[in-house]
This record gives C-alpha cells, sequence and structure tokens, in this order.
C-alpha cells in the first residue's frame, strides 16, 4: 500500500508541473491584457537572479537595484505604453542550485512576463533549458558566455555583454602591440569565462606565447598557490579573467607574495571604484591596472550619458556610491524599455523576441549590439581603459570583433546623446 502511494503521489505531482509547464509557455499571440503571464493593462512583471550575497556580490549586487532604479524613472513618467514595469530582484548567492530554485519560483509561482539580465555563467547556464522550453524571454544575461548566441538551440536567450572571447582578442591586441617580449600568462575563472576568454587571448598570440595557465574556483578563496606559480614562472603580464572579489584577492595576493606584473582585467572584472573599495588602504595596488568595457566610464565629467545615470541614481536608487555596476545596470534597463517599445502595446513573449531579433537599438553602448534573427551575442566590442593617480577612465580607439577568427578593427561611430528626459522614445 505504501509503495501504492508513493506512486500515486509522484503521478499527481508529476501532472502537476506539466499544467504549470504548459501554462508558463501559453502566452500565446493573443494581445496583452489576455493570457500573457506577468502583463495587464497597467503593469510588465520582471524577475532576475542576482548574487546579491556570496562570492559574487561584491560590486555586482548593486546592479539590479540600479536597473531597479532606472525602471522607477520610467515609472514615474508613464511607464511603457501606460505599463508599469515591476522589477522583482531575487538572490541566488552565485549558487547554480539556488539559481534554479529562484528561477522556477519567479517562472512558475509570481508567472513573470521574463528574465532579465540574470547574472553568472555557472548560475545562468543551469536555467537555459528550464527558460526556453517555457518559451519564457531570457534577455540580456550578465555575462559574456557565449553560450547565449545560440539562437537555434536557445531561441528566447540574449546577451548583453560583449563576449569573452572578443574581449580577450582585444585584450591580448594591446598585449601585442605594446607589450610584446614581456611573458605572457593567464588567470582566470574555471568555468565558460575563464576558458573563452583564454581562447580570445590565445586566438591573438597564438597558444604557445600564454607561458604559464591557472585557474580558480569561487568557492575557494585561497589563490596564493596559483599566484606563486605565475610568479614562478617569470610571468610579466597577466590577464585576469575574474570576477571582482577575485581580482582584488589575486592583485592583493600577488602583492604579498612581491609579485607586481603588468594586470589586464577583464570587463566585467575590473571597476576601480568596487575593486578599491575591497583593497582599502592598499588600493594604489590598482595604479597602472589596464581593462577593456563598452558603457560609460563612470568617472567621466563630461559624458552626457553617465550624467544622465548619476542623475537619476540620485533621485531613485538613494545616492549609491556611484560607480561601473550602476552605469551598467541602467544601461540594461535602458535597453530593455528600448525593446519593449519596439514590441509594440499588444505585447506578446514572442512578439518581444521578434522586437529584438529586428535590432537596431542605440544607446549609451560604445561598440555595436549585434542582435538578429542569427545572432544574439549582445555588444560586440569594447575600449581599453586604465587606472592613472585614483581615476579608471579610456584611451584609445573602440575596437569590434567577432569570436571566430576575424579581425580586430577599430569602430568609429559614437553613442548618441540620451533622450532629454532619459527615456527612448522607439
Amino acid at each position: 500500500m505504501q509503495r501504492i502511494a508513493h506512486r500515486a503521489l509522484a503521478i499527481a505531482t508529476s501532472a502537476v508541473l506539466v499544467t504549470a509547464l504548459a501554462a508558463c509557455g501559453s502566452d500565446e499571440g493573443g494581445p496583452a491584457g489576455g493570457n500573457v503571464p506577468g502583463v495587464t493593462d497597467t503593469e510588465i512583471l520582471v524577475g532576475t537572479h542576482m548574487p546579491l550575497t556570496g562570492p559574487a556580490s561584491a560590486g555586482y549586487s548593486k546592479i539590479a537595484p540600479a536597473t531597479k532604479a532606472y525602471f522607477d524613472h520610467v515609472n514615474a513618467n508613464g511607464g511603457v505604453h501606460g505599463r508599469k514595469i515591476n522589477y522583482k530582484i531575487m538572490d541566488d548567492g552565485y549558487n547554480p542550485a539556488t539559481t534554479q530554485q529562484v528561477v522556477r519560483e519567479l517562472v512558475l509561482q509570481d508567472k513573470v512576463f521574463a528574465i532579465l539580465n540574470g547574472l553568472g555563467t555557472p548560475p545562468h547556464s543551469g536555467v537555459l533549458d528550464f527558460l526556453n522550453n517555457s518559451k519564457v524571454p531570457d534577455l540580456f544575461v550578465a555575462s559574456g558566455s557565449r553560450a547565449w548566441n545560440a539562437p537555434t538551440r536557445y531561441p528566447y536567450t540574449f546577451g548583453f555583454n560583449t563576449d569573452y572571447t572578443v574581449e580577450g582578442k582585444i585584450l591580448a591586441t594591446y598585449i601585442k602591440s605594446n607589450l610584446a617580449g614581456q611573458k605572457v600568462c593567464f588567470f582566470g575563472q574555471g568555468d565558460d569565462f575563464g576558458e573563452d576568454s583564454l581562447a580570445g587571448v590565445e586566438q591573438v598570440l597564438g597558444a604557445s606565447t600564454v607561458a604559464v595557465k591557472k585557474t580558480y574556483v569561487t568557492s575557494n578563496t585561497n589563490v596564493a598557490p596559483q599566484l606563486g606559480e605565475l610568479k614562478a614562472g617569470g610571468c610579466q603580464v597577466v590577464v585576469l579573467a575574474t570576477v571582482p572579489g577575485f581580482t582584488s584577492l589575486a592583485i592583493g595576493t600577488a602583492a604579498r607574495l612581491g609579485f607586481k606584473p603588468t594586470w589586464l582585467v577583464s570587463g566585467v572584472g575590473g571597476d576601480y571604484p568596487t575593486l578599491a573599495a575591497q583593497l582599502g588602504e592598499n588600493k594604489g595596488l590598482l595604479e597602472g591596472m589596464l581593462g577593456v568595457n563598452y558603457l560609460p566610464s563612470a568617472a567621466a565629467s563630461d559624458d552626457q550619458w553617465t550624467a544622465l545615470f548619476r542623475k537619476i541614481n540620485d533621485e531613485r536608487n538613494g545616492g549609491a556610491a556611484f560607480d561601473g555596476n550602476i552605469v551598467y545596470g541602467m544601461a540594461v534597463g535602458y535597453l530593455f524599455v528600448q525593446a519593449l517599445l519596439a514590441a509594440g502595446k499588444n505585447l506578446t513573449r514572442q512578439g518581444l523576441i521578434d522586437a529584438i531579433e529586428r535590432g537596431g537599438f542605440k544607446g549609451p553602448g560604445l561598440a555595436p549590439l549585434r542582435f538578429s534573427k542569427e545572432n544574439h551575442s549582445g555588444y560586440g566590442g569594447m575600449r581599453m581603459i586604465k587606472v592613472e593617480q585614483g581615476k579608471q577612465d579610456y584611451f584609445g580607439p573602440t575596437y569590434e570583433t567577432d569570436s571566430a577568427g576575424g579581425p580586430v578593427n577599430e569602430y568609429p561611430e559614437a553613442p548618441p546623446a540620451p533622450p532629454a528626459n532619459g527615456i527612448p522614445t522607439s
């Protein structure tokens, strides 16, 4: 009898899950206000997973609140087609198991319209199949993994960041032109993040040129053994594919070991205010640090987009310490509003996907967005950035390239000026 009861319970549970999955995937086709999950005549409910706590929370915990602040600004000015954006932020601690739990809650219980800017390669990889099988728009993932650019396998997923291989190619191009003859080494996260970044570096420099290659896992904060091997290997230039907490750990640990190479850091781990806050009185170790980015500099005093985002931050985000994470979060919000406008008043999930694939979006980014039916990768280039006298700013041209074997070329087009009220009209 106990075995029969267990089997009956399993069948009933399976039936509930199948029904729930079917329901979350059926918007379909009708106008908003009908049966589109998360959409009413007055609201669009959107969710995200973010590391508000845990090993990747440094800096990254500020992104989603900044996006929400931008949405609050839009909502205060009438919303999008008369609908206000309700952004539900769930903490996953950068733990893939927790990500699975909170994303299922957002989709199956809260019935969000879309997942926006879920952060992290390991956490988000675990929900790709679920979101795409459920036909939930999975937009502007906060990671440069090439996995997001798979339109045939994952038609509902789109990247935002410049992918890590493109980033690696641009960093390596700088090394080849400006640091030739020096011993180049690599320290990166032991997953797609590090692998994709190293692939880009090796495309430009050659695999044999990268003398020492070491990795870390976010569950182990002792990086002294790896940094010791980089020092012993005579590394003069080190490329870091690291999240902010491990950028500061690497640079701080290296200094304690008497190891001071030239650092070139991934855009996702190189925000100066974030790293300076972590290093405290040792922030001088960041002097001369090189990196890349594709959004307006948080330190710029003459950039109109920076001024706009700073103003919204002061008014809607409690005046949080302004840095690249806040610029990033608001840039994501701006693009999402552009996509909603392009999808039209009769909002459906498929209509939003179609609108993004039509592309043509221009905003604060220094490099082009590459959205099309064949390309879901997001931004396609970056510009070099450097810390000098305690300030991080751009130098040189913006470059664009691809993650394959294409050349690295200058991208000459400057971003447009922001709208007067900071809200796109189309």
